[in-house]
C-alpha cells in the first residue's frame, strides 16, 4: 500500500507540472527568439498567438496580435496550435481523474478497485496527450532549425534570424512529463490493481469455503432422532 500511495503522488506531481507547462508553452510569446541578439538592440520572440519586442536597455515590451484564426497562417503555426490545444485539454483531463483516483481524496473511499481503474484511466489519458504536445512542439523547433540553417547554408541574411525559445522547450518538457507520469500510472499502479484483484477472489473463496464447511458441519451434528422423524414426515408426505 506504502509503494501505491508513493507512485500516485509521484505521478500527481509530474502530472500537475506537465500540465502547467503545456499549457504555458501555449500561451506564452517565445516559440521563436532571435538569435542574432548580440547585435540588437530589442528581443524579438514569436509565439503562437502574438509576437512580441522587448526592449534590451528599459525592458518595455510590446507586442502585436497576429489575425484572426480565420486568416490564412502558415500550416506550421496552424498545426502546432492545434495539437497544443489539444495536449493541454487531455492533459487536463488526466489530472483531474487522477485527483479523483487518490487515495487521499475522500471520493468512492469503499471502492479501491474503482479508484485503482480511475488511475488507470489517468495513466492513459496522459499518455495521449503527450503525443501530440511532443509533436507539436518538436516539429516546430526542427522546422525553425531547418529553416534557420539554409538561410546560412545558402548566405542569405534576412535581417532577424530566429532559433526555438522557453516556450518552446516548455512544450517539450511538458510532453515528457505526460509520458513519464502515464507510464507510472499505466504500468505500476497496473500491477497493484492484478493484486488487489486477486486478495479480493482469494478473500470471496475463502469466505465461501468457510461457509459451506460450516454447512457440512451443521448437517452432520444433527442429532439421529430429528434425522428419523425427518424420514417419518417424508414418507407420510409421499403417501
Amino acid at each position: 500500500a506504502g509503494m501505491r500511495f508513493f507512485l500516485q503522488y509521484v505521478g500527481c506531481f509530474f502530472a500537475f507540472f506537465s500540465t502547467g507547462f503545456l499549457i504555458a508553452s501555449t500561451w506564452t510569446d517565445c516559440w521563436m527568439v532571435n538569435a542574432d541578439d548580440s547585435l540588437e538592440v530589442s528581443t524579438k520572440c514569436r509565439g503562437l498567438w502574438w509576437e512580441c519586442v522587448t526592449n534590451a536597455f528599459d525592458g518595455i515590451q510590446t507586442c502585436d496580435e497576429y489575425d484572426s484564426i480565420f486568416a490564412e497562417h502558415p500550416v506550421k503555426l496552424v498545426l502546432t496550435r492545434a495539437m497544443m490545444i489539444t495536449a493541454d485539454i487531455l492533459a487536463g483531463f488526466g489530472f483531474l481523474f487522477l485527483v479523483l483516483g487518490l487515495d487521499c481524496v475522500k471520493f468512492l473511499p469503499d471502492e479501491p478497485l474503482i479508484k485503482l481503474r480511475i488511475c488507470l484511466v489517468s495513466g492513459v489519458t496522459l499518455l495521449i496527450a503527450g503525443l501530440p504536445g511532443i509533436t507539436g512542439s518538436v516539429w516546430y523547433a526542427v522546422d525553425v532549425y531547418v529553416e534557420r540553417s539554409s538561410l546560412v547554408f545558402h548566405n542569405v541574411f534576412l535581417g532577424i534570424q530566429y532559433k526555438f525559445g522557453w516556450s518552446c522547450w516548455l512544450g517539450m518538457a511538458g510532453s515528457l512529463g505526460c509520458f513519464l507520469s502515464g507510464a507510472l500510472l499505466t504500468c505500476c499502479m497496473y500491477v497493484f490493481r492484478e493484486t488487489s484483484s486477486g486478495r479480493l477472489r482469494s478473500a470471496y473463496s475463502l469466505r465461501k469455503g468457510y461457509s459451506s464447511a460450516g454447512t457440512i458441519v451443521t448437517n452432520t451434528h444433527l442429532p439421529s432422532s430429528q434425522t428419523a422423524t425427518a424420514k417419518m414426515y417424508a414418507v407420510d408426505t409421499r403417501v
